[in-house]
């Protein structure tokens, strides 16, 4: 519409959108500066009990995700400044260092964070029209070509009393600048699959959960070590649930549905299903259900199709668990449920006021 203003001087004419006006409480810089700051509680946990191993993956993947952005705008003849400045690529490459076991070599980080910001992202058409989680793509593809090198955790320095912080640190670091490296000295007692490794493993042996539990690895609501970690992720989803950068349907849907099937599975065969408080506070589960799932451009938008979507990760990863050949299932549950979002959003969408129900 044509509006006109008239002061001491001519009459001047501009257009304008029609009525209602309003500001959008969070610019995209705002929000991703937000995310960064939610994930620092769960930074200091990761690098308190497994060592420096994030500090090298960050320093790998943030410098590598920002010029794989500006090389993918640049190729696209777009103007690099301000999508560097926006942070999103800074998100996407943290959010999948800390997803990333810490003695990972450098290489492979590289390589997956271009692969998620490349392929992930830029090939869809950069920020905005991507239709998977960007990280969980650059995830999911080193899972699936490397998986020895990325189901090997350090073991966290509250599982055993064998093991010193200096020396974890630098094992740690050595096999991060030069691969795995079977020269390694005592490199087994220091890192080994993680405990819902030792659980898929367990369960397809028809091990008893009583003697699973034994091992060190196993915490008493979660894997060792684990357990402070998605405490700590947790701690970063209520800031964010605070702020008002997610919304509450995502992250519930998620644990309700994986609380629903694991108790329901140990009620059924305790001995055989681990119960809820360890797949809760077990590999990715919050970290997955406060900042993977609740992206705002792969995730479902209608209030009703969030939480189907939570849902169905929730359910798909406690399957992929339980039954499939990949010890934690996050991020395989996000990028199917990814798949699923338009559909879930074209069967929610709400009523639209003063119209029936179609």
């Amino acid at each position: 519409m044509r509006a006109a203003s008239r002061t001491d001087g001519p009459t001047m004419e501009f257009d304008t959108s029609p009525a209602p006006h309003s500001i959008a409480g969070h610019s995209v810089a705002s929000v991703m500066f937000q995310v960064l700051l939610a994930l620092v509680p769960l930074a200091i946990t990761q690098i308190a009990l497994f060592g420096p191993g994030l500090l090298l993956q960050l320093s790998i993947a943030c410098p590598t995700a920002l010029a794989a952005e500006s090389f993918a705008l640049r190729m696209r003849g777009r103007e690099a400044g301000a999508a560097l400045r926006d942070g999103s690529a800074l998100v996407t490459a943290c959010l999948l260092a800390v997803a990333l076991p810490p003695s990972l070599p450098w290489w492979l980080t590289a390589l997956g964070i271009s692969f998620g910001v490349l392929i992930g992202k830029h090939l869809y058409g950069g920020l905005g029209q991507n239709p998977f989680n960007p990280a969980m793509v650059g995830y999911a593809m080193l899972l699936v070509s490397f998986p020895v090198e990325m189901t090997h955790w350090p073991l966290p320095v509250t599982a055993t009393g064998a093991l010193d912080w200096p020396t974890l640190a630098s094992l740690t670091t050595q096999t991060f600048y030069r691969g795995l490296d079977a020269t390694l000295p005592a490199w087994d007692a220091f890192t080994g699959a993680t405990a819902l490794d030792a659980l898929r493993t367990g369960l397809s042996q028809r091990f008893t959960m009583s003697e699973i539990f034994t091992e060190p690895g196993f915490g008493k609501i979660g894997s060792a070590g684990y357990q402070w970690l998605n405490a700590a992720a947790l701690l970063g989803g209520i800031f964010l649930l605070y702020r008002g950068i997610i919304r509450w349907q995502i992250p519930l849907g998620m644990l309700a549905a994986m609380t629903g099937a694991a108790l329901l599975s140990n009620v059924l065969d305790p001995g055989r299903y681990a119960g809820a408080l360890f797949h809760l506070f077990s590999g990715a589960t919050m970290l997955g259900a406060f900042f993977i799932a609740t992206d705002p451009v792969s995730a479902a938008t209608s209030d009703r199709g969030r939480l189907i979507y939570g849902a169905g990760i929730g359910a798909l990863t406690w399957g992929i668990r339980t039954w499939g050949g990949y010890p934690d299932g996050v991020a395989f549950a996000v990028l199917l449920m990814n798949l699923a979002a338009p559909l879930i959003d074209r069967y929610t969408i709400p009523r639209i006021y003063g119209h029936a129900e179609r």
